[in-house]
């Protein structure tokens, strides 16, 4: 019989609803239990995609004499991280705070009223490797809780008091200057690994924030160096198998320093924000290896990840028939099947060997330059590119046959946001209208499905069904996206949806003392109120508010935005520089208010203003914000107010802070004056 668990939406408490284990969703009906018998509650945190959670359900959860211990000892809850990812937050800050470390699953060991006295990530289901088996884990727990409840009670408060004081930043309160940012570039430009490009070792993540923010550094003040550091973490990642040479887009991490071989997972999120920073780098530097890797990380989202409706689905599984990454791997003699006489030409472009490059299979990545490959062939390099043409399209057909990866097809409100930017945004400075009705529709679904009375938005949808109180980030994030459609589309409803939801963010998120709380102050009572302002894999809430609140205080001249924008960045202050992965989103956003950031309004008939709109778009300007209105348009803008033709052509009004040149209809003026800042 399936567990309470059948009941659920996401994909991954589904998942688990027919183990043994009489599992129960997060929510008083597990605590109101946990009470009333006096058992300590066990809290599981994981997602669909994530390979451990599979291993550990695979070894424990069905396991019925592992399913009879908690059955019989403890209250068991399943928690969807992307669901909750304010239950992540709080628990994983425990989980770290005793181990040192943290990752998925997270298993958390917690009172009847919530408080976390014991935790861990995964355990095997036999001592391994110093880890104690998972049974003797729920042993010693069980028999601490009968014999010790007093003393795990009061570590437990001592550990909740540890958490409520771990999302205090010990930084110095100050506004951020573009000296600070200048150190937060250098801070980058001095860790960076000049071998293999990007930031860290093994595991290795690609740090989208950390390029965006050099790539803007770079506009910003000419610095070459800065650019170059960008474009080598872009080429190699681009290069190595953690990119889906067949079928396009990211996996989540390179498990080695090289981005050799993926984690095999791919997820929305990093998608969304890799389209991007490789759409800004090809604006600025030309390199038609990056733009060919938005328009098929883009296209795959499009064929793979898209609901009939529009919203975005959010991650494919890094495991297919129960083995990771066997969806996406090839033995050379597969190779030569489908392929023929190219086969040993793209075999060498791509790393396929014999003997495997990666537990007997191959990942392909590209390790040797196209001159090289062409001089050991004795062909040009015009023939490689039109061998693996020929190819890639032969070997997606053949990897279409297999068993797929298990896909979480739940819809997050704050991932949408971030895909819906990347779409809007390549569909301008691409000209692909194909991509504009992409973001169009995804924004129409998030804007009907989960949106709520009051400007107020739901976490997720799925099967028609839209759950969970949404948090900072999904704000911030549908906000971002539905700001970068209007500057597409020059549609207004966008804009009017964008400001709705900065002025919920200002209504029900602010901590006083600065900055923003990650849930709502209506939201469920938790044992404290997480207020995480690190960037991670996703760009923190706040991180993403700010940004959003800058730019509409450009938009609107509305003082109330860039007041709350600039006391939030305080909070994080200067102190942050010495971290620039940790708070890359923070920086790009403070470069955007610390650099007078340019409103340019646009009057005139659609089709006039082309021209004045092209010189606009020609390269990434990441410090302007775009208004546009037809000539005798009404509109609730402020940037446009009063914004007329010139003698009977479309205008540009190129502003700072609501101060304006010169009205111009000469393209080439408008060049000029955006150059000169």
């Amino acid at each position: 019989m399936p567990n309470r668990l059948a009941a659920e939406s996401s994909p991954y408490l589904l998942q688990h609803q027919h183990n043994p284990v009489d599992w129960y969703p997060w929510g008083d009906e597990a605590f109101a239990e946990a009470r009333a018998t006096g058992k300590p509650i066990f809290l599981s945190v994981g997602y669909a995609a994530c390979h451990w959670c599979h291993v550990m359900e695979r070894e424990s959860f069905e396991d019925q004499a592992t399913a009879n211990v908690l059955n019989q000892y403890f209250i068991s809850v399943k928690v969807d991280r992307e669901e909750r990812p304010d239950v992540d937050q709080i628990y994983m800050s425990a989980v770290q705070l005793l181990t040192r470390h943290g990752g998925w699953p997270m298993s958390v060991f917690m009172t009847p009223d919530g408080k976390p006295f014991h935790g861990g990530t995964y355990f095997p289901p036999e001592p391994r490797h110093g880890m104690p088996s998972f049974q003797q884990v729920l042993t010693a727990v069980h028999d601490a809780w009968t014999n010790r409840r007093d003393e795990l009670e009061s570590g437990a408060g001592r550990l909740t008091e540890a958490i409520q004081a771990a999302d205090s930043l010990d930084l110095p309160s100050a506004p951020v200057s573009d000296d600070d940012l200048r150190r937060a570039s250098q801070a980058l430009a001095g860790s960076e690994d000049r071998t293999h490009g990007g930031w860290g070792q093994a595991p290795k993540f690609p740090q989208s924030m950390a390029i965006e923010f050099l790539l803007r550094r770079h506009l910003a003040t000419g610095e070459g160096l800065l650019l170059d550091i960008a474009d080598r973490a872009l080429h190699r990642m681009a290069r190595g198998g953690i990119y889906d040479h067949v079928g396009g887009g990211f996996h989540r991490y390179s498990v080695d320093a090289a981005w050799h071989v993926p984690h095999f997972e791919k997820m929305l999120y990093d998608n969304s924000q890799l389209a991007r920073v490789y759409l800004h780098a090809w604006q600025i530097g030309g390199d038609s290896a990056h733009r060919r890797v938005v328009e098929e990380t883009l296209d795959w989202v499009v064929r793979e990840m898209t609901h009939s409706q529009g919203g975005f689905f959010s991650t494919l599984d890094a495991d297919s028939e129960g083995e990771e990454g066997k969806f996406y791997v090839w033995s050379l003699d597969e190779v030569r099947e489908v392929l023929d006489a190219d086969a040993d030409l793209v075999a060498d472009t791509y790393d396929v060997s014999a003997g495997g490059n990666w537990e007997g299979v191959n990942v392909l990545r590209r390790l040797k330059d196209l001159d090289v490959l062409a001089y050991q062939h004795d062909v040009s390099t015009s023939e490689i590119q039109a061998a693996t043409d020929r190819a890639l399209p032969r070997l997606f057909e053949r990897r279409a046959g297999r068993i797929r990866p298990g896909l979480d097809d739940k819809i997050i409100t704050a991932w949408n946001g971030l895909m819906i930017a990347a779409f809007a945004e390549a569909a301008r400075a691409l000209d692909r209208d194909d991509y504009a009705a992409v973001a169009t529709k995804a924004a129409e679904f998030c804007c009907t499905e989960l949106w709520r009375d009051g400007g107020r938005l739901w976490r997720t949808w799925k099967d028609g069904r839209a759950r969970f109180n949404a948090y900072l980030e999904d704000y911030a994030c549908l906000a971002d996206g539905l700001l970068e459609l209007y500057q597409t589309t020059f549609d207004e409803r966008w804009y009017t949806a964008a400001q709705a939801l900065s002025d919920a963010m200002l209504e029900h998120f602010p901590d006083p003392e600065g900055g923003f709380y990650d849930t709502s102050n209506d939201h469920e009572t938790l044992v404290t109120r997480p207020k995480n302002v690190q960037d991670n894999a996703t760009p923190s809430g706040g991180s993403m508010a700010v940004t959003v609140l800058g730019r509409m205080h450009a938009l609107t001249g509305e003082v109330r935005y860039l007041d709350v924008a600039e006391r939030a960045l305080a909070a994080v202050g200067p102190g942050a520089a010495s971290y620039p992965t940790a708070f890359a989103q923070w920086f790009s956003a403070a470069d955007f208010l610390v650099g007078q950031p340019a409103g340019i309004a646009l009057a005139g008939d659609e089709a006039d203003r082309q021209s004045l709109i092209g010189v606009v778009r020609e390269t990434y300007r990441p410090r302007t914000v775009v208004a546009a209105a037809g000539s005798t348009a009404e509109s609730g803008i402020p940037l446009l107010q009063d914004r007329h033709p010139l003698n009977g052509r479309a205008a540009a009004y190129v502003c700072h802070g609501f101060v304006c040149k010169l009205p111009t209809s000469d393209p080439d003026v408008v060049r000029q004056l955006l150059a000169e800042g």
